[in-house]
């Protein structure tokens, strides 16, 4: 049986007043289009609904069941509609995000706070992941968004990268050592020490090849004495003094190691490690823009000018 929506709309409306030209005058349409549309459900359905004549209009039997059932589906209809326009708008739905941690602590709590509190009904399924993990999840589009570095993601096609945040680098050394009284260090000064740089392959943004690069700027070659995987470990073994290790500022917040030192570099202050947002450009997740915005509000005063890439 095919019912009319609007039918059962009417029905309700004359069920709720006992009174046609009442219910007209609600719906904002003419008596006579009531009448007819009530008649046609009624033919439809196969009982009478209403008992009518010039003095009273009552729900027969069958109309008092009907309208029992219909009032909750009813409801129930007009509340999927607005959840489907709700999830078409995004304001209801699902965000996956991957991030690469320790760098996101010192804004990534506040953020979501921020769009949980303005979009309530988006479910937020944030984990931490290796940089590698990251390129791999957005490519396959088994995360919607990842804050990471732009370290190797020439190599992923088809994406969008945000630069959301930028932070200096520092030299990283024991408090015993003779360079740790300093204000400030120039790259020569570190022409003779031991370095401890992080892994190659499991570098998050590329500090070896940084640190590398950044030591052939200024007429040397580091002498590299561990390559740990972790940069934990490079802290750890920075803190048993042996050797120093070039690392981003904020890391110094993170890692609470009063044996640690970090030293701001003189001559690499247009040296930055960014943080960026990428998500895939064919995405077709409605709550997508909304956390960029979101983001981009929150951290507005801290991206440079110039560093969004669209």
């Amino acid at each position: 049986m095919d019912l009319d929506l609007r039918q059962l709309r009417y029905f309700i409306k004359v069920a709720e007043r006992l009174n046609f030209t009442e219910a007209a005058n609600e719906l904002f349409v003419a008596q006579s289009a009531v009448s007819q549309q009530i008649a046609e459900l009624e033919k439809k359905i196969g009982v009478p609904l209403f008992i009518r004549n010039k003095r009273f209009v009552r729900l027969t039997s069958a109309g008092q069941r009907l309208y029992q059932d219909v009032v909750p589906l009813m409801h129930r209809m007009e509340e999927a509609i607005h959840t489907a326009r709700l999830v078409h708008e995004g304001l209801v739905g699902a965000l996956r995000i991957g991030f690469l941690a320790p760098h996101v602590r010192a804004f990534l709590p506040d953020l979501i706070k921020e769009f949980k509190r303005q979009y309530p009904d988006i479910d937020l399924t944030l984990n931490h992941y290796h940089h590698g993990m990251l390129l791999q999840y957005i490519d396959a589009g088994e995360l919607d968004l990842a804050i990471t570095t732009p370290f190797g993601l020439h190599r992923v096609e088809g994406i969008v990268q945000e630069v959301i945040r930028t932070e200096p680098f520092a030299v990283v050394l024991h408090r015993n050592h003779p360079l740790a009284s300093r204000d400030r260090l120039q790259i020569s000064d570190l022409r003779h020490e031991p370095f401890i740089i992080h892994n190659r392959q499991d570098s998050p943004a590329g500090f070896f090849d940084y640190t590398i690069q950044l030591c052939s700027r200024h007429g040397f070659v580091p002498n590299i004495v561990s390559q740990p995987r972790f940069v934990d470990t490079v802290l750890v073994l920075v803190e048993a003094e042996l050797g120093i290790a070039i690392l981003p500022q904020s890391l110094e917040h993170h890692y609470s190691a009063p044996d640690l030192r970090f030293i701001p570099i003189a001559d690499a202050e247009n040296d930055v490690l960014q943080l960026v947002m990428v998500w895939k450009e064919n995405h077709n997740n409605p709550s997508l823009p909304l956390w960029v915005n979101t983001c981009r509000k929150v951290l507005g005063s801290k991206i440079p000018k110039g560093t969004r890439e669209q």
